[in-house]
């Protein structure tokens, strides 16, 4: 798989690819991710992205044309399969669309900032449109790391384990049932009896139930759904 992020502040998204997993990831050869700074395809002496948008209103829109250029620019040495822009009326980003996502082969997201893009690089370049939750941030540029992050440790490879991506919450519409590690008896706290029985079909039952239990205290729109 190939990303590829275009965004104001490049610097922003160093951090989150250079520990951990992804960077693991990335050094196994399993992802690459690259970072393109839109500064450069800035207009003018000053290098200008952004303009008051018509119709008058509070906030800066980000310009046509630079982000044109850096989209085609990129389109010109490959396909992509999807052309994300990052925004808060986008769909809410999920467990099944990291699934589907980390399936493709090159990928391209647009970070957003200010009151948004230009709606005609929406209407003509962008593919998929999704957001991370139901607030505003500064830009889209921790949007984008949060999207890769879910789709990046799903690739075959990427977890040492890779059984333990399955059981994670939401692969089945259900949150996480509770985890426990040693030791068994922690100032007389002590790990439920059927997880050191050895019994794994029992096991498996328990943690089914918890998993439900907790979605209905937690989440029952999941039950809903």
């Amino acid at each position: 798989m190939r990303i590829d992020i275009i965004t104001l502040l490049p610097k922003l998204l160093e951090s989150p690819f250079a520990d951990s997993i992804l960077k693991r990831a990335i050094e196994k050869g399993l992802v690459e991710v690259h970072i393109h700074d839109l500064r450069k395809y800035g207009k003018g002496k000053h290098k200008k992205l952004d303009d008051y948008q018509f119709g008058g209103g509070a906030g800066l829109v980000m310009m046509c044309e630079p982000l044109f250029e850096s989209i085609e620019d990129l389109k010109a040495e490959r396909e992509y399969d999807e052309i994300i822009y990052m925004t808060p009326d986008g769909e809410v980003f999920n467990q099944p669309m990291a699934n589907t996502l980390s399936l493709k082969g090159n990928i391209m997201i647009l970070c957003g900032h200010y009151k948004g893009i230009d709606q005609r690089v929406r209407d003509e370049l962008i593919t998929k449109e999704i957001s991370i939750g139901d607030f505003v941030m500064s830009g889209g540029e921790l949007g984008a790391a949060v999207v890769s992050d879910a789709i990046i440790r799903l690739i075959p490879g990427v977890l040492n384990d890779e059984s333990s991506a399955l059981t994670d919450s939401f692969q089945d519409g259900l949150l996480a049932p509770p985890v426990y590690t040693r030791p068994a008896d922690f100032r007389g706290l002590k790990v439920p009896e059927i997880l050191t029985s050895g019994n794994f079909p029992a096991i498996d039952d328990w943690r089914h139930e918890q998993a439900m239990e907790r979605t209905r205290l937690r989440r029952p729109d999941l039950l809903e759904d």
